[in-house]
């Protein structure tokens, strides 16, 4: 069983930046692929960034590739999305996710967090 807190959400001006971060509970955390997906308001949730459980593999959206950058902490239990160069259309609740699998993050992976807001302002 994992936990995951996501925390970082706000409001921020198109071009502006804000950094996300997941804290995981578990000893196994290392052990965990991680990714983030998000949701606008009547869109599907769609997958925007996941990791591998060493770091060595990132995978991302094409929307949001060199935007965008994930990244873990395993030391720490904790995931970060730095995002840089926001646009309106960036705007969503961002989800932390975890997975065994680095193939299911980024499809249906299996653990979710509940969620921050992104607000991105034009």
């Amino acid at each position: 069983q994992v936990q995951l807190v996501e925390s970082g959400g706000g409001s921020v001006q198109a071009g502006g930046s804000l950094r996300l971060s997941c804290a995981a509970s578990g000893r196994t955390f290392s052990t965990y692929a991680m990714g983030w997906f998000r949701q606008a308001p009547g869109k599907e949730r769609e997958f925007v960034a996941a990791i591998n459980w060493s770091g060595s593999s990132t995978y991302y959206a094409d929307s949001v590739k060199g935007r965008f950058t994930i990244a873990r902490a395993n030391a720490r239990n904790t995931v970060y999305l730095q995002m840089n160069s926001l646009k309106p259309e960036d705007a969503a609740v961002y989800y932390c996710n975890a997975d065994l699998s680095a193939s299911a993050i980024q499809t249906t992976p299996r653990y979710w967090g509940q969620g921050t807001q992104v607000t991105v302002s034009s």
